[in-house]
Formats: C-alpha cells, structure tokens, sequence
C-alpha cells in the first residue's frame, strides 16, 4: 500500500510571504533583506518557511495580546 496523500508545502515564495502577512513583495523582500523575516536562497530563489511565517504571527500575537 503507497501512501498517496498530498505533501503540505512546506516554503512560500516571498510574495505569497506578503500576501499572507498582508504587506507588499517589497516590504517582504527589504524584510527578508534585514532578517526581520527569515528565509532560504535555494539556488536562485529565495523562499519562506512557512514554519518562520507562523512562528512570527505567534510571537506578534502574544505581544499584542500579554
């Protein structure tokens, strides 16, 4: 039995980055650029983890909620 299931993406690219934390392809790239938002050079491309995405919204959720 083959297990068929779908891998869940595990990067995002810089813009779909920005659209999830709702701020433009450029402010993302000038992020990534200060490492204000962690991310990989994989060859040519520059990719998030999505790990890093959801650790940063905690952390901005638990200063604006504490």
């Amino acid at each position: 039995m083959t297990d068929t299931a779908t891998p869940t993406a595990r990067t995002m690219t810089v813009t779909q980055a920005a659209a999830v934390l709702g701020i433009s392809r450029t402010t993302a790239y000038e992020c990534v650029r200060s490492g204000e938002l962690p991310a990989l050079r994989l060859g040519g491309r520059i990719v998030v983890p999505t790990r890093a995405i959801d650790e940063l919204l905690d952390r901005a959720s638990a200063i604006a909620g504490g």
